[in-house]
C-alpha cells in the first residue's frame, strides 16, 4: 500500500512518539530517581553521571540514546584545563643533588629543604661503582651497611626486578644513586623495578621509566616490603608505571617510617589495566612521609576506571601528605574514568592485606599544605579513616572535600577551594576556616597554577600542627587560607627541572 506524503508523516511522527515513550517507559524504570532527586544536593554531577552509566550498562537502546548525551554532558560541565604547560612550582625531582640522607635517633629518615649541596662520594671500598644492569644486580645482593652504589651515566636495561640483600643502619646506610639527577635512565622491562625488603636504603637521583610490552605488566618502580623500615626514594624521576611506588607489609613485618621527597611521578597515557593506579600506594603501614612531590598525569582507562593520586590504607596510622603538588591532568581533553587526588581509604584494601584487621583504613593521618588541581572528582577524600586532619590545602578545579562511611572523622581546616566540603553516610566532618570560593576571583590564573592572590580574603588562625606552608616559610601566629601563608610565595621563583634528556 502507497502512503500518501500526509500519512507517512502521520506514521512517522506516531513511531517518534512511540519510540520516546518507551525511552522514557525504559529510563523511569532503570533509575531510582526519587533516590536521584533525593541526593541531588548531596551528589555532584560526575557522580550521577557516571550513576547513569552504570545503569545503562546491558541495555542497547538506552546506551545508543543516552551514552552520547552523557559524554557531551560531561565535558560541558568539567571545566577545561589551559593549553599551557603547568609549572612544577619548584616540587618534584631538581636539577641539584642534596645532602647526604638523615636518620633520627628513632631511626626516622629526615626531610631535607631543596637546596644544592655537595656530596662527598665515601671512596674506597665504601662505594661501588657499576655500569651495566648485571653490575648493579650483583652490587645491590652484595652492598653492606655504609656502602654507596654509584651507577656510571647512561641508559640501563632493567629485565628482572632489582633485590635488595642486606640491612643497612641508621647511621649507615646502603644507597643507590646517581651522581647527578639525569644522568641515569632505567627502563624497566619486568613487573618490578626495584623491591627492596630489607632498612635503611636510599634511592636517589634516578630516572626510571617503565617500558612493558603490555603497559599492564608494568606495575612498580619500587616495591618496598616487609622489614624495608625507614626507606628513603628522594629527588626521582618515575614515568609509566601503575602504582610507581607501592609500599605493603609481607610475613608480618611492615616498613613503617619511610620517606617519599622531592620526586616526580607521571604516565605518558592512561594505563590499560584492571589493577590499581595510583602514583603513590601505601597499604598498612604507619608514619610515611610524603613531602614536596610532584605528581600528575594519572588515568586509568579499564576496570573500575578509578585512579588516585596517592592512597594510603590497609590499618596504618600516623601517614603525613604535605607539600606536594597533584594535577590529575595535566593536557587539554578529556582523560577516561574517575581521578581522585590525595585519599585516606581509597575504595578499601582486602582484608588479606590489612593491618590488624583493618577496623580503619588509616589513623590520625594529615595532609596540608598541598596544591591539588584538575581532578574531576573530589581533591581530598576520606573513607573509613578516622582523626585525620585536612589542614590548609588548596584544591584547584576539583569537587572538593568528601569525607565519607561511618568510620570517617576528619578535621578540615582552614582549606582554600572551589567546589565543596561533603560529608556523608554518616562520617563526621569538623570543618573550620575554610574558604569555598570561586577562586578565578580571588588568584591571578588558578587553573594555570598560577597562585598569586589578586583579591585577598582574612587570614585565619595557625594551627599548632601546621607551622609551614608549601613553600616552608613560617606561618606566624595567623595566615591566609590555603597552601600559601601569603600573597607571595618565594619558592615558585626557581622550578624543578623533570624529564631532561640524557646527554
Amino acid at each position: 500500500m502507497k502512503l500518501s506524503p500526509r500519512k507517512l508523516l502521520i506514521w512517522t511522527l506516531a513511531v517518534g512518539v512511540a519510540t520516546a515513550l518507551l525511552i522514557v517507559y525504559l529510563l523511569l524504570r532503570q533509575f531510582e530517581f526519587e533516590k536521584i532527586r533525593d541526593e541531588y544536593k548531596e551528589r555532584t554531577a560526575g557522580e550521577l553521571i557516571r550513576y547513569a552509566r552504570i545503569r545503562l550498562l546491558g541495555h542497547e537502546l538506552l546506551e545508543t540514546v543516552m551514552l552520547p548525551a552523557l559524554a557531551e554532558l560531561e565535558s560541558s560541565i568539567e571545566r577545561p584545563i589551559p593549553n599551557t604547560k603547568m609549572p612544577s612550582l619548584s616540587k618534584g625531582q631538581q636539577s641539584f643533588g642534596m645532602a647526604p640522607a638523615r636518620f633520627s635517633a628513632k631511626g626516622h629518615a629526615q626531610a631535607e629543604s631543596a637546596t644544592p649541596a655537595p656530596y662527598e662520594l665515601p671512596g674506597g671500598v665504601n662505594e661501588i661503582r657499576v655500569a651495566s644492569s648485571a653490575e648493579l644486580f650483583r652490587a645491590m645482593q652484595k652492598a653492606q651497611a655504609g656502602q654507596t652504589i654509584l651507577i656510571a651515566p647512561g641508559r640501563y636495561a632493567i629485565t628482572r626486578p632489582l633485590l635488595t640483600g642486606a640491612a643497612g643502619e641508621p647511621e649507615f646506610p646502603i644507597q643507590v644513586r646517581a651522581s647527578k639527577p639525569g644522568e641515569v635512565r632505567l627502563e624497566i622491562s619486568s613487573s618490578v623495578g626495584f623491591r627492596v625488603a630489607h632498612p635503611f636504603w636510599v634511592f636517589e637521583n634516578l630516572n626510571l621509566r617503565g617500558v612493558c610490552e603490555e603497559q599492564a605488566n608494568c606495575e612498580h618502580a619500587f616495591h618496598i616490603v616487609g622489614a624495608a623500615r625507614s626507606s628513603v626514594v628522594r629527588n626521582n624521576l618515575m614515568e609509566d608505571f601503575n602504582a610507581h611506588v607501592r609500599v605493603n607489609g609481607e610475613a608480618e613485618a611492615w616498613p613503617d617510617d619511610g620517606l617519599l621527597q622531592f620526586n616526580s611521578f607521571s604516565n605518558s597515557r592512561p594505563r590499560a589495566t584492571h589493577r590499581e593506579v595510583a602514583p603513590i600506594d601505601i597499604v598498612g603501614v604507619s608514619r610515611w612521609r610524603i613531602f614536596d612531590n610532584h605528581i600528575g598525569g594519572f588515568a586509568k582507562s579499564l576496570g573500575n576506571q578509578t585512579a588516585y593520586g596517592v592512597l594510603i590504607r590497609g590499618g596504618g596510622h600516623g601517614g603525613r601528605l604535605e607539600r606536594n603538588l597533584l594535577v590529575c591532568s595535566s593536557q587539554p581533553g578529556a582523560s577516561p574514568g574517575i581521578r581522585v587526588g590525595l585519599s585516606f581509604g581509597g575504595n578499601s584494601v582486602d582484608k588479606k592485606f590489612c593491618r590488624e584487621q583493618c577496623e580503619f583504613e588509616h589513623s590520625a593521618g594529615i595532609a596540608s599544605n598541598n596544591v591539588i588541581a584538575h581532578c574531576n572528582d573530589f581533591g581530598l577524600d576520606v573513607n573509613r579513616s578516622t582523626s585525620i586532619l585536612l589542614a590548609h590545602n588548596s584544591l584547584i578545579n576539583t569537587s572538593g572535600i568528601d569525607v565519607r562511611s561511618a568510620q570517617s572523622s576528619a578535621t578540615v581546616y582552614g582549606n582554600l577551594l572551589d567546589g565543596r566540603i561533603r560529608e556523608r553516610d554518616g562520617a563526621r566532618a569538623n570543618a573550620s576556616m575554610n574558604e569555598v570560593l570561586d577562586l578565578r576571583q580571588h588568584l591571578q590564573s588558578p587553573d594555570s597554577l598560577d597562585l598569586r592572590w589578586r583579591n585577598l580574603v582574612d587570614s585565619v588562625p595557625t594551627l599548632q600542627m601546621v607551622q609551614d606552608d608549601f613553600c616552608g616559610q613560617k606561618r606566624g601566629p595567623s595566615s591566609l587560607p590555603g597552601a600559601l601563608k601569603g600573597p607571595v610565595a618565594e619558592c615558585f621563583i626557581t622550578t624543578a627541572a623533570p624529564g631532561r634528556e640524557l646527554p
